[in-house]
C-alpha cells in the first residue's frame, strides 16, 4: 500500500507553511495531481537561487537534494536548467518559496 501524500495535498501544505512564516510560494508549474514529483526553488534576498529535487538514496528513501544553484554570472542556465527538468518530466511540479532559510521548510517534507 502506497502511504505517499499526493503532491497537490503537499504542495498545499508546503504553500501554507511559508506564508505562514510571512514568506511567500507560488506553482511555477503544475504537475500529475497525485503522484507527480515535487520540486522547490528556493531564492532568497541577497543568496542565490537553488533547485531541490528528490533523489533515491542508497537506503531507499527519496530526499530532497539541492541540484542546481544559480550562477550570479550565468543567470539564464538556472533558468534554462528548470525549464529543461519540465520538460524532462511532464509529471513534475516546481514550487517557488521567497522565505529566509527555505531549506528548513524542505527538511520538514522529507519521508
Amino acid at each position: 500500500m502506497d502511504t505517499r501524500l499526493p503532491t497537490h495535498l503537499e504542495v498545499s501544505g508546503l504553500i501554507r507553511a511559508v506564508e505562514a512564516a510571512g514568506g511567500f510560494a507560488t506553482v511555477l508549474a503544475k504537475g500529475e495531481r497525485d503522484a507527480g514529483t515535487l520540486a522547490i526553488l528556493t531564492i532568497e534576498r541577497d543568496k542565490n537561487a537553488r533547485f531541490h529535487e528528490r533523489m533515491p538514496q542508497m537506503d531507499g528513501s527519496r530526499t530532497f537534494v539541492c541540484t542546481r544553484e544559480e550562477d550570479p554570472e550565468k543567470k539564464q542556465e538556472f533558468s534554462e536548467y528548470v525549464a529543461k527538468r519540465r520538460r524532462q518530466d511532464g509529471d513534475l511540479w516546481v514550487v517557488e518559496l521567497d522565505v529566509p532559510d527555505g531549506e528548513r521548510f524542505i527538511a520538514a517534507l522529507q519521508h
